[in-house]
């Protein structure tokens, strides 16, 4: 399938909350962390030096992800990823994980962090495949459910 993964426009707002709510949904629960964050993007990603993907295939929306900033010691979270269900088993999740992966490294990221958790198979195999690692989990940790904590150092 051609897809197009292009950067984040306020007309896509409504897209990036749909899929991911619907994703959330289906595999957890919405947390207030999340739904602040994913009802003002812009807030909370882009205007903090953040970065949204878009997965464009002809005229739909059917994938998402971001890259948001921890601190300010160059760091950022890959997170907020999401593909709609209908599009999935496509491979349009790695290939949105590859697009963040040479976007970071092209902006001479240190590294980036993601949380997830063991639940989720087939997303922590994709990671490790794109030379995650697994690190502590903090005590805070800004998730609930996550207990797993991944880094990808450049």
């Amino acid at each position: 399938m051609p897809i197009k993964i292009i950067p984040f426009d306020k007309t896509y707002a409504k897209d990036f909350y749909r899929l991911n709510i619907e994703w959330l949904q289906t595999y957890f629960y919405v947390e207030p962390f999340d739904e602040e964050v994913l009802s003002n993007p812009e807030t909370y990603i882009i205007n903090k030096g953040g970065h949204i993907f878009i997965v464009k295939l002809n005229n739909d929306i059917v994938g998402t992800v971001a890259l948001m900033p921890m601190g300010n010691k160059g760091l950022f979270e890959l997170t907020k990823m999401a593909v709609s269900p209908k599009h999935r088993g496509y491979k349009i999740g790695q290939q949105l994980m590859q697009h963040c992966i040479d976007f970071a490294k092209s902006m001479e990221f240190p590294k980036l962090i993601l949380y997830s958790n063991t639940k989720l198979e087939n997303a922590i195999y994709i990671y490790k495949k794109y030379g995650f690692v697994e690190i502590p989990v903090e005590p805070n940790s800004p998730y609930k459910r996550s207990n797993i904590k991944m880094e990808l150092v450049f």
